[in-house]
């Protein structure tokens, strides 16, 4: 009977490498995907490899301990590996199905029994002891176990790309409010140039006022123009704030914890040389939601086969082995012993309505996470692409106002030069001043634009998520 028994467990797992349902196979990506981008063309990028710690490319230590204050203590990223542990855990669970499942129970009872029960020479009042062993191993004879171990594993690749997905995010989020805190810091510092000026503007207006020389309408309209622009600099300073403190939340900080350093920064950070940018099929490899996707995919995929598998039998091998004593005296000893032996098979036949529809809604998850998947490489290149696009328009942006805001700052100059000679009205001088306080104000926010760009262009990219 043993060696019977053996056979057929033998012979059954045999049969294991029979998995019902569809076999995973990666899905394909566009043959255009792995052509270089449209936007390499630009001078400002290069298609050598993209670099993983892309924030180093801009050279300030300050920035780099910023992005590693981040990595180590941002609250989305904790809760992302959270979610990651979970994952794993429950693909533990699942490997133990392969293992046979035990239990060990033990009922120890107090009771008294009828005189007529009791033999000669026993207590009628006594502890009764039973124990036992029971074994059961699943027989998985349809790939039922196997193909939700598959799952399990895709779940976790899933949740391990989503972790590094959010690591992206959240290094590109930390550059992007460093930037955004120190180009309205810039922007800040042009609002009050721009003040000063008019200040010393104000001050010849009224020096030619006071001789006679210049109407008391030209001291009221420059002092207007001096007023609109200082009224300016509150939303500035309101917006170098915010940007302060969502670096210090992006940090693992309260606002209160972020560095005197970091406040007091002015400097906004700007990659001069090329960015690489590599090509599609890198991009495709690289970005964490693309393989998300997939993973996704290669999940939903096994648990047809987990849904097709109910469809047969199941069949589980079995034992147990248990004792009873009286008394406690011969519990391990020779008392008498129980035993059984045999398999259990369960299927649901011949109404299997419930398992077809089963089936029928997880092929549907399938086609949906493909659908997903060729979108997510599709959003994947789009971003990439309008990324380029941007950064290539601001730099021009940039380039275009800076050459106007150095024409308006020597038109002023001149301006305010011949107002002192008299050569010139002071319509002509408001007219000069208001110009280059625009372009100043211009320039400064496209230098923040490009900065943006930039970030936004990385980030596109997937990069940062290797450091961990």
């Amino acid at each position: 009977m043993t060696r019977n028994l053996i056979a057929l467990l033998l012979g059954a797992s045999a049969l294991t490498a029979c998995a019902a349902g569809p076999d995973y196979k990666a899905p394909a990506t566009p043959t255009t995907a792995a052509a270089p981008f449209i936007g390499a063309a630009n001078p400002a990028v290069a298609q050598s490899a993209a670099d993983d710690h892309w924030w180093r490319l801009y050279n300030d230590p300050l920035l780099d301990g910023l992005v590693g204050d981040a990595l180590k203590a941002n609250t989305d990223i904790r809760v992302a590996v959270a979610r990651l542990e979970r994952a794993r855990a429950q693909l533990r669970g699942a490997r133990s199905d392969r293992l046979p499942s035990t239990n060990i129970s033990g009922s120890p009872t107090y009771g008294r029994v009828s005189q007529a029960q009791t033999l000669p020479g026993m207590d009628r009042e006594n502890w009764t002891v039973d124990m036992g062993l029971d074994v059961a191993y699943e027989v998985d004879l349809f790939g039922r176990v196997k193909r939700s171990i598959e799952a399990a594993r895709g779940d976790v690749g899933a949740a391990q790309a989503d972790a590094d997905a959010v690591r992206v995010a959240v290094v590109a989020d930390t550059v992007r409010a460093y930037v955004d805190a120190t180009a309205s810091a810039q922007r800040l510092a042009v609002a009050k140039e721009t003040v000063d000026l008019l200040d010393k503007s104000i001050r010849i207006t009224g020096a030619r006022f006071d001789a006679g020389r210049s109407d008391r309408l030209d001291v009221i309209r420059v002092t207007t123009l001096r007023e609109q622009q200082q009224a300016l600099i509150p939303n500035l300073v309101a917006d170098r704030n915010a940007a302060l403190f969502r670096l210090a939340t992006l940090t693992g900080r309260t606002p209160q914890e972020l560095p005197a350093s970091v406040q007091n920064a002015t400097v906004t950070p700007n990659v001069t040389q090329p960015i690489p940018v590599g090509d599609g099929q890198a991009l495709l490899a690289r970005r964490p939601d693309v393989r998300a996707a997939e993973r996704r995919l290669a999940a939903d995929t096994a648990r047809i086969g987990v849904a097709t598998a109910d469809l047969y039998p199941r069949i589980t091998l079995g034992g147990s082995i248990g004792t009873t004593a009286v008394g406690g005296g011969n519990l391990f000893g020779a008392g008498p012993l129980n035993f059984l032996l045999g398999p259990l098979i369960s299927w649901a036949f011949p109404n299997q309505e419930a398992n077809r529809a089963k089936i029928a809604a997880a092929r549907a998850d399938g086609d949906a996470s493909l659908a997903a998947f060729d979108g997510t490489v599709l959003q994947a290149l789009e971003e990439t692409e309008t990324a380029l696009s941007a950064y290539a328009n601001a730099l021009e942006r940039r380039a275009t106002l800076q050459s106007a805001r150095d024409e308006a700052a020597r038109a002023a100059r001149i301006s305010l030069a011949r107002q002192r000679e008299g050569q010139i009205d002071f319509l002509t001088v408001l007219d000069a001043l208001r110009t280059q306080a625009s372009a100043d104000a211009d320039l400064a926010t496209a230098n923040r634009a490009v900065a943006f760009a930039q970030v936004d262009l990385f980030r596109a990219l997937g990069g940062g998520w290797t450091t961990t």
